[in-house]
């Protein structure tokens, strides 16, 4: 899939998720707190304001449009990541498909993932 039309595919599956639709009787879904990019990631986006300790969300995997709940054990601010399962000290976090650094502390699921507890390989 070429890349423009990577992004339109995208942004009309999240549409699909947040209820936007031309179709009258389609039924809407609620809107996502958390995005993951590719099925492969361990951790997830929030892309809400004011997410609490104790939040159901709901989470969408961009790639195949699938979605899942998870409970947020910490506040998280929007555009900080959340563990989607228990996470070890020395574990490689992958987000977009990629490698973006390890866990220098544990984690379990839902737990806020940040510069407290993930620093890149680099140094």
């Amino acid at each position: 899939m070429q890349k423009g039309l990577r992004y339109d595919f995208f942004y009309g599956m999240l549409g699909a998720h947040l209820g936007h639709s031309h179709a009258a009787n389609e039924v809407t879904m609620a809107e996502p707190q958390l995005l993951v990019h590719h099925k492969t990631d361990n951790v997830g986006v929030v892309v809400v304001e004011g997410l609490r300790a104790g939040s159901k969300m709901l989470g969408v995997v961009i790639e195949d449009n699938s979605d899942f709940q998870l409970t947020a054990k910490d506040d998280v601010p929007i555009g900080h990541k959340v563990a989607l399962g228990d996470l070890a000290e020395g574990d490689t976090i992958v987000k977009y498909g990629q490698d973006i650094g390890r866990m220098v502390k544990s984690a379990k699921k839902g737990d806020h993932i940040h510069t407290h507890n993930l620093k890149t390989k680099r140094w």
